[in-house]
């Protein structure tokens, strides 16, 4: 039998961590360490480029691990719940909102324009209008149990 060699194609592993506070505990640790990559690296490179960011805000990024285990990675804005709560002023949201059930927050037309701004820097919404991430966002905050006033 031939002798088994690794993996021949790129792995992408996907992460939400806090904004300069990596460490090599979980979640990072067990994802990047059982695909061969030592997580201290990561981390270090990650706090350094979200070093400008608030501490312990969650961004999302995208490492791809190659076939030698280097690795690169791709940082996203925080998740779109994140920012909706906050500009709420709320802690969390609702577990189970149903239509008619009374909202956990609200937040202005003018807050949603802002977080479409911030999402739509993203690489993978960069061709898509304002007006369709706003609308995206609109339904995030529905999601969550935050309604949207004008």
């Amino acid at each position: 039998m031939a002798a088994r060699s690794g993996p021949t194609r790129n792995i992408l592993v996907k992460l939400i961590v806090g904004a300069g506070t990596a460490s090599p505990s979980p979640p990072v640790g067990p994802a990047l360490g059982s695909k061969g990559v030592k997580a201290m690296d990561f981390c270090k490179e990650f706090n350094a480029r979200t070093a400008h960011l608030t501490p312990g805000l969650p961004v999302s990024c995208v490492i791809t691990i190659r076939p030698d285990r280097s690795f690169s990675f791709e940082t996203k804005s925080p998740p779109s719940a994140f920012l909706i709560m906050r500009a709420a002023g709320i802690e969390k949201g609702a577990a189970r909102y149903a239509a008619g059930d009374p909202p956990v927050g609200r937040i202005s037309l003018k807050h949603v324009y802002e977080i479409a701004k911030i999402k739509q820097k993203d690489s993978q919404l960069s061709g898509v209008s304002l007006e369709a991430v706003a609308r995206s966002v609109i339904a995030t905050a529905k999601t969550v149990g935050v309604e949207v006033v004008r």
